[in-house]
């Protein structure tokens, strides 16, 4: 069944691809339309909030009692997407580990260009920590742009002198900006979204002449060192397959707790396909594992926030 399954969605993906021509204005009102198209579980709850000034799609699901924080990134290569859109993938990591989901609605460019993501993230989550949320109750999560961009608050947070989360958990990261991994090229024909020439006006939008390379543009270049336990997930069939691997081996060489999971035959985010897709249930039902074991084997105090916050 799995193998009809791959197929469907390839099929799927390649009709709702994006054209090459296409501008960040279409690519927007595209990705609106393919969002809004997907509804929310009913037992799926999203309001608006704020974390250090920075919009904040909190995220609930019926039934679970939060314990715990996922502090979550959205993908769109860093000019697309929004907070609520990544709600119902966001909810399935909540979910699984018993918390509740604070989607940043960071920065897009190119209005905003660099750094103004990587600002927005470390103040959601430097505001969660002022907010009496110990670091042991917080992971973080995020797709594609997010999933770097995960990575690079880490990273941030680090730098800052900042404690640093239980655990994060990233899918299908976009860690390379300067596009130098082989599978750019080399798994082309099999991504049925993504490719070098969709790609490169969006990575000239973010950088806005910064040099791509920069750590926390690009987590791949960045001292990883001192990170927490990190989990990495990819499909074979992207072309930002060699960012993960590569961000896993360089955070591995760094002594950083890692694993990396690659899923034969299916596409970038392929988490977000659960109801056509059994490899993206299995996937995401690790991954609640591998962070419940980080969030339970760290002493933490109950999530009571200070009041009148993440309320």
């Amino acid at each position: 069944m799995s193998t009809e399954q791959q197929n469907q969605l390839d099929a799927i993906l390649r009709r709702s691809a994006f054209s090459v021509d296409s501008d960040v204005g279409e690519q927007r009102r595209l990705l609106r339309e393919l969002t809004s198209a997907q509804p929310l579980s009913a037992e799926v709850a999203v309001k608006s909030g704020e974390l250090g000034g920075v919009p904040v799609a909190e995220i609930t699901v019926g039934g679970v009692e939060p314990r715990y924080v996922v502090l979550y990134f959205h993908g769109g290569v860093y000019v697309l997407g929004d907070a609520f859109s990544a709600a119902g993938l966001a909810s399935q990591v909540g979910r699984r580990v018993g918390a509740k989901v604070c989607s940043v609605d960071y920065r897009l460019a190119p209005e905003h260009p660099y750094p103004a993501a990587v600002d927005d993230a470390l103040a959601a989550y430097e505001a969660l920590l002022n907010d009496g949320i110990a670091p042991s109750a917080i992971v973080l999560a995020g797709e594609s742009a997010g999933g770097g961009l995960a990575v690079a608050t880490l990273v941030n947070a680090r730098d800052h002198g900042l404690p640093l989360p239980a655990a994060a958990y990233v899918m299908s990261p976009y860690a390379d900006l300067t596009l130098a991994g082989t599978t750019i090229d080399t798994k082309g024909e099999a991504d049925p979204l993504l490719s070098r020439a969709l790609l490169e006006p969006r990575v000239t939008d973010y950088t806005a002449g910064q040099d791509a390379a920069l750590g926390l543009i690009s987590p791949v270049f960045a001292d990883l060192s001192g990170l927490p336990p990190l989990l990495v997930q990819a499909g074979s069939h992207e072309v930002l397959l060699d960012d993960a691997v590569r961000l896993a081996q360089r955070a591995g060489a760094a002594d950083v707790e890692v694993t990396l999971e690659i899923t034969p035959r299916v596409p970038h985010v392929f988490q977000a396909y659960g109801p056509l897709l059994d490899e993206a249930t299995a996937a995401l039902d690790r991954a609640g594992q591998f962070l419940s074991a980080r969030l339970t084997s760290a002493v933490s105090p109950p999530l009571v926030p200070k009041p009148g916050r993440l309320s």
